[in-house]
């Protein structure tokens, strides 16, 4: 397996952790952000950490997510994601988000104001509830994972390099120094 490839299957690997994770908790959760670093290096730095976590030499070329702390009640994650940088340590960056998505036929409908934009998409009888997982990485990949309220189960995600373009986009700008 190249660097890239296993840099990507570390990532998938990464974002599958933390989508399931964010899963046990429920639906109806406030967003959450997380440092990706190098298990290798978390281990180096921190030997106590890395006994208590079972990092051996079988996973130390993994990512290990590092949960930040978050003020929900201050704005959206996306605004909060355009004024963080990272630290050279971190290897990528990695978001759980839950959205109210609409069918297509149904955007030219929803009014321009943002309160009542939510309340319209929320009521909406063919809104969906979709949970994403998004993660990147400073050397270019990308992973991402969805998972719809109506079909929750694990074996019912959706996977892809660039499936919320956008989310992607903004947690790479985090990266660039």
């Amino acid at each position: 397996m190249s660097g890239g490839d296993s840099s990507a299957a570390a990532l998938q690997a990464a974002v599958v952790e933390v989508e399931a994770h964010a899963s046990e908790s429920g639906w109806d959760q406030p967003a959450r952000l997380f440092a990706l670093v190098r298990t290798a290096e978390l281990a180096a730095a921190e030997p106590e950490l890395a006994v208590e976590l079972g990092i051996h030499d079988n996973t130390a070329h993994l990512l290990t997510p590092v949960e930040q702390e978050l003020d929900q009640h201050d704005e959206p994650l996306e605004q909060l994601l355009a004024r963080i940088t990272w630290p050279e340590a971190v290897e990528g960056a990695l978001a759980v988000v839950e959205r109210i998505v609409l069918p297509p036929e149904v955007e030219g409908q929803v009014p321009n104001d943002p309160g009542e934009a939510s309340a319209f998409a929320a009521g909406h009888a063919q809104h969906e509830d979709v949970r994403i997982a998004a993660g990147v990485l400073r050397t270019g990949e990308s992973h991402c994972v969805l998972r719809l309220r109506s079909h929750d189960d694990d074996d019912q995600l959706m996977h892809g390099r660039d499936l919320v373009p956008g989310l992607v986009l903004a947690l790479r700008e985090t990266l660039e120094t």
